[in-house]
């Protein structure tokens, strides 16, 4: 299997809602430095992959209104390596758009799909789980999901229960579930049964084409007949379209030092902290009597804190955040709040 064979393709056109007010229509934080590298999670994620396929394999998925943005964080890209959605259709539909492109360019191509909002800490292992992927999805017609051994139960992240042994890392699903409650987390963990899914997709084009054919028609034929059809496609996820439906799923179980930076709370996870578990994004701050906080303020503005615990404050050029860090549905409703009341100056 050589490497020209292989394709990845990142999803780039989320408006990241969670991550207000830092994340905003205009610039999601796929296009934000949220660990200061000087490299956005967009340009972290294509270099990334770039270690695994040729960067002329990859290709960036983004929402139309986006496509400046990308050009200007990945200059490197040349024409037909951004795929544009005329409208937001969550990832089944934009996964098919680009599955049925792939193919046009190379009938019998692997693919990896990829989220551009995911934080590996482990290179090395990352670059040898791929390419065990990428060589059992070339062998046989399986669509395969990365899995990771979760650490906390933790509501955010989908689980999967593990059945068949194929061999090695590579076991059956056996059923998909989404972001659980707590006590059912605490279960899963326990089990040793279920694994967060990570949103890592691996497959040959011709196998997750002919799922769609099966599974999801409705998307197949919209997608075979152009763009002009994208709109009106059914708006769902790859996993309630296809990998909750399909019988040929596997999962290869993974420990790369994975993070979905899904929200504050995510980037709470993983960022370094302080003797009381604050974590501080830019900015000066002084901290009394708090803990468990996460901190974002602006370069050159000074923060005095006192008495909080699990708290975001999140601090921009026009809007000030304070509330729990953990509550993900409470953030998405003040946005959906500030848009209808104050409209989208401040989202």
């Amino acid at each position: 299997m050589t490497n020209s064979n292989n394709y990845c393709v990142i999803m780039a056109g989320g408006i990241g809602s969670r991550f207000w007010p830092y994340s905003r229509k205009s610039k999601p934080k796929q296009f934000l430095d949220f660990f200061g590298t000087g490299n956005t999670l967009l340009q972290q994620t294509f270099d990334r992959y770039s270690q695994i396929v040729t960067p002329e394999n990859i290709i960036v998925i983004t929402n139309a209104e986006y496509e400046e943005l990308v050009k200007e964080q990945l200059p490197l890209l040349k024409e037909g390596q951004i795929i544009l959605e005329p409208t937001r259709r969550n990832t089944a539909p934009c996964i098919a758009m680009a599955a049925m492109y792939i193919r046009s360019i190379h009938p019998d191509a692997n693919m990896i799909v990829a989220p551009a909002d995911h934080l590996i800490l482990k290179e090395k292992e990352f670059n040898e789980a791929i390419h065990k992927g990428l060589e059992f999805v070339a062998q046989s017609p399986q669509l395969l999901t990365l899995g990771i051994k979760p650490t906390r139960p933790d509501t955010g992240y989908g689980y999967i229960q593990i059945e068949e042994n194929k061999g090695n890392e590579f076991y059956k699903v056996k059923t998909f579930i989404e972001k659980p409650q707590l006590e059912f987390a605490e279960v899963f963990v326990e089990s040793d049964e279920f694994y967060w899914n990570s949103g890592i997709f691996l497959w040959n084009v011709n196998t997750i084409i002919d799922a769609f054919q099966t599974l999801m028609p409705e998307i197949y034929s919209k997608i075979t007949s152009g763009l002009d059809d994208f709109a009106s496609c059914p708006n769902i996820s790859i996993d309630y379209a296809i990998m909750e439906k399909a019988e040929n799923v596997y999962v290869q179980l993974c420990n790369f030092g994975w993070a979905d930076l899904g929200s504050w709370a995510s980037l709470h996870e993983v960022l370094p902290k302080d003797k009381q578990k604050n974590v501080i994004i830019k900015g000066n701050t002084l901290l009394y009597d708090c803990k468990e906080n996460i901190i974002a303020m602006p370069e050159g503005k000074l923060a005095v804190i006192q008495g909080l615990e699990d708290y975001l404050v999140a601090d921009t050029n026009n809007v000030l955040l304070i509330c729990k860090k953990d509550d993900e549905s409470t953030i998405r409703r003040y946005v959906n709040d500030v848009q209808v009341k104050l409209g989208d100056e401040f989202v």
